[in-house]
């Protein structure tokens, strides 16, 4: 990947990243701004949905890897569109695939006790799938 192409991606990545204890359990967090966590809840409130969750993994056979996450709402024409480094945030796609969960949360709020939106991945192997490419691309190839 040449020099630019990475500084664009590293100048895209999403800081917002925590995880929480949750039953004994870590669970991934995507930190939202509070005004786009706002929009995401207003649309949804009180509506029954789903919401679909792609990750495009992207990696450059150097050992840099980037996943972009892609939450499709089924309600209220939602995409969301968060931009990881997987080299600094493995642990939160190890959380993913330990728990099939990602929570979504502002930055003001407290972390996994109050505006915390739960997203319930139906398929575990496609997230247990994707961290093992995220883990073969983090190895540079010779």
């Amino acid at each position: 990947m040449p020099e630019d192409d990475l500084k664009k991606l590293m100048d895209r990545v999403h800081v917002g990243v925590t995880s929480f204890n949750y039953n004994g359990t870590s669970v991934p967090c995507l930190i939202l701004s509070e005004k786009r966590f706002d929009q995401i809840m207003q649309q949804i409130a009180g509506k029954p949905l789903s919401v679909e969750t792609n990750l495009d993994i992207l990696q450059d056979g150097l050992g840099h890897v980037f996943v972009d996450i892609v939450l499709t709402f089924s309600q209220g024409g939602i995409e969301e569109r968060v931009l990881l480094y997987a080299n600094e945030s493995l642990p939160f796609f190890e959380a993913l695939a330990g728990t099939s969960m990602l929570a979504l949360s502002s930055p003001h709020s407290q972390i996994g006790k109050d505006n915390v939106f739960m997203i319930q991945l139906p398929k575990p192997e496609k997230i247990s799938n994707a961290l093992e490419m995220i883990r073969r691309g983090l190895k540079p190839r010779n």
